[in-house]
């Protein structure tokens, strides 16, 4: 599914009310990765089961709908991430699929940067 509010669409489907009722759940997971990546690698920023408890946190554990109905906001999340992968993967599961390059590991002592920034200042 591409687009937040056929998520939405498909949240009014299984648990009724109105799509505005979901639209900002919806457009939780996608808005700041999809400003940084437009393809489906914006989805490693919260399509795992960690975003979904992120998702619960921002916005509580249920959501009141129009209808009157409570909804469990895990259960929309739960339903976002499968409509767009087909499953719920773990945040570790995204990142063994990154390739390590050799600039990720670059570490340096702490007392070069800090020298560095005594020297700018």
């Amino acid at each position: 599914m591409g687009h937040c509010y056929h998520h939405a669409l498909s949240s009014v489907k299984k648990w009724g009310g109105e799509a505005e009722d979901y639209l900002s759940l919806h457009q939780w997971f996608d808005e700041p990765s999809k400003l940084i990546t437009a393809d489906f690698r914006h989805r490693a920023l919260r399509h795992h089961a960690e975003g979904i408890f992120m998702l619960e946190r921002f916005f509580g554990p249920a959501i009141h709908i129009s209808s009157g109905r409570i909804v469990p906001v895990r259960l929309i999340g739960e339903q976002h991430v499968r409509e767009d992968l087909g499953f719920i993967p773990s945040f570790a599961d995204w990142v063994r699929c990154i390739r390590p390059e050799p600039w990720m590991g670059k570490a340096q002592p702490i007392h070069a940067a800090v020298d560095r920034f005594a020297a700018v200042a």
